[in-house]
């Protein structure tokens, strides 16, 4: 999953972003308020935390225009202040949670899965695209009953390419959400990947799932092709 810190604060940012990517959490960093909203219009984030004094636009600010643009995404407060006025004016703005400093961290961790938890649609935890299954809560994939070991990485790329399910994504797509990276033209880290995911998703299986979309980039089919028989046919008059 991805997490946007803006925290204006060098050390506080970095010790976040550490600890979160140590929780295999890919984290992106800003430290001005008009920047977290560039990206958190540009990216799909799984949550925000954002720090309430942020130069640019403040978190007040950036936490209403978020709220307007992608109202769905959770949102957790930074704040110096934690007064109860201040505390309810976190909350009555729009955020999910409000976390005063100095914090400890595993709090910070605890308030970030418990939003995630709170956040799942219905059976949202298990992907599924024809016979493969992947779950999100117990990283098990398995297709047509057999288990199926992934390294983290490969889980990540599998794990995106079923939540567009049915959809192409571009290697830039794939470059900027599982490794957070611009798409370097010249590197081929995306199609190593894909090769790796084919050799344990698709090998031994008649019906291949992961696509090559030819000068776009990669597709997991969502539903088997229909047989001749489904395909309707012209009616014929007699």
């Amino acid at each position: 999953m991805r997490i946007l810190v803006a925290e204006d604060d060098v050390h506080v940012a970095k010790y976040v972003q550490t600890r979160l990517q140590a929780e295999h959490f890919d984290v992106d960093l800003v430290s001005d308020g008009l920047e977290a909203q560039k990206l958190a219009m540009e990216n799909d984030y799984d949550l925000l935390i954002l720090d309430v004094g942020l130069p640019g636009a403040d978190g007040f600010q950036v936490l209403r225009f978020v709220r307007v643009n992608k109202p769905l995404v959770p949102v957790i407060m930074l704040s110096g202040f934690n007064t109860t006025e201040d505390r309810v004016r976190g909350l009555d703005s729009g955020a999910d949670d409000y976390l005063a400093k100095p914090f400890a961290f595993a709090e910070l961790s605890a308030r970030v899965r418990s939003l995630l938890r709170r956040v799942e649609r219905p059976n949202s935890s298990v992907l599924r695209a024809q016979d493969l299954e992947v779950d999100l809560g117990t990283r098990v994939v398995t297709r047509s009953g057999k288990r199926i070991d992934l390294s983290a990485r490969e889980f990540a790329l599998l794990t995106y390419l079923m939540q567009n399910a049915g959809r192409c994504v571009t290697r830039s797509m794939i470059m900027e959400h599982v490794w957070t990276l611009a798409y370097d033209t010249s590197a081929n880290v995306v199609d190593v990947y894909i090769n790796y995911l084919r050799s344990k998703v698709d090998k031994g299986f008649q019906q291949k799932l992961i696509r090559t979309m030819r000068g776009l980039g990669y597709q997991i089919e969502r539903r088997a092709p229909r047989t001749e028989k489904e395909i309707p046919q012209p009616l014929v008059k007699e």
